[in-house]
């Protein structure tokens, strides 16, 4: 694997999403090239408007269902939406980007000879029958449902990260992302605390659906990012996968009522039906990661939260 202190030229695909840009500012901050490539589809270009003027940052207009022909040092491959929202707007696009973009980002790292990540899911484990979710868990998925193009899609990527590495000797890491949350998540994208936060801000009733009662663990951005970092730039090769997210488990109850109360909202919590195949409980077993990074997420929810509620405060 490349050392972290060697200055290098990277390749970020997604590199205007959520996740995606904030990899780009912390590997730019730390003096490395970076070629930030997207299509735009759930990215967005003010995600990274305050980098632009960084001789060392270049943004490429690029799907990643074609092939992609640059030079680079290491690819961190984190394109496809990630949302429910958006992967199921275009679910044939989505397993595309899964399935044929992991084949045209290992093949470039391939040609290149340079290590590859991938930005592997949660979703892995579908609704998963065991709890925590160990890395040896094979997961509980519908493979025919309405978000197969996500899960499966990412499954299939994984596979496809795995046979390179035994066929081909690449040097891959492929982490599983559990919810994460922070500045530059998009106002629209459907997930529980961007919604929370929005609605709470607009005074809008707070929508939860189903009881409530199912939970999941909210890890924050920089934490993610940090974790990232470790593992790549790990020297010991471990290929992966290994979770990574907040081993905290929240109530989403207990979400709607802390996003309530710190954004001083008069707003009213109300109850949906449940969409389907939406896991009921979610929390990443983290022992690997601690062990091997010696990493666990610092940024406690209040504070998490409050930064987000700030980010937001700027769209409304």
């Amino acid at each position: 694997m490349v050392g972290k202190n060697r200055k290098l030229r990277v390749i970020v695909t997604g590199g205007t999403g959520f996740i995606g840009s904030n990899l780009c500012e912390r590997l730019l901050n730390e003096g490395h090239e970076i070629l930030c490539v997207d299509n735009y589809f759930s990215g967005k270009k003010r995600n990274i408007s305050h980098l632009e003027d960084d001789p060392k940052f270049e943004v490429i207009r690029h799907d990643v269902t074609f092939p992609l022909y640059l030079e680079a040092d290491i690819i961190f491959h984190l394109a496809c939406p990630a949302s429910p929202v958006h992967y199921a707007y275009d679910p044939v696009q989505t397993v595309k980007t899964n399935v044929h973009g992991a084949i045209n980002m290992l093949g470039l790292a391939k040609r290149l000879g340079v290590p590859i990540f991938q930005a592997s899911t949660s979703e892995v484990y579908g609704d998963p029958q065991v709890h925590p979710q160990s890395e040896d868990y094979w997961g509980h998925v519908n493979p025919i449902g309405l978000r197969a193009c996500y899960d499966e899609g990412k499954r299939c990527a994984e596979t496809l990260f795995f046979d390179y590495f035994r066929q081909h000797q690449m040097t891959i890491k492929v982490a599983r992302i559990f919810n994460t949350y922070g500045p530059r998540m998009r106002i629209d994208d459907g997930r529980v605390v961007s919604n929370f936060i929005v609605q709470a801000l607009r005074g809008e009733d707070i929508t939860v659906y189903g009881d409530g009662y199912q939970t999941r663990s909210f890890c924050f951005i920089d934490d993610m990012i940090e974790g990232i970092l470790k593992f790549v730039f790990d020297t010991n090769n471990f290929p992966g996968p290994m979770n990574l997210g907040n081993s905290k488990e929240y109530s989403i109850n207990d979400l709607a009522n802390t996003v309530i109360e710190m954004t001083g909202t008069k707003s009213k919590i109300i109850y949906k039906d449940l969409p389907s195949d939406d896991p009921q409980r979610r929390k990443p077993d983290i022992s690997l990661a601690k062990e091997k990074l010696s990493w666990s997420p610092s940024t406690n929810i209040e504070k998490g939260i409050g930064k987000t509620i700030e980010y937001f405060k700027d769209l409304i």
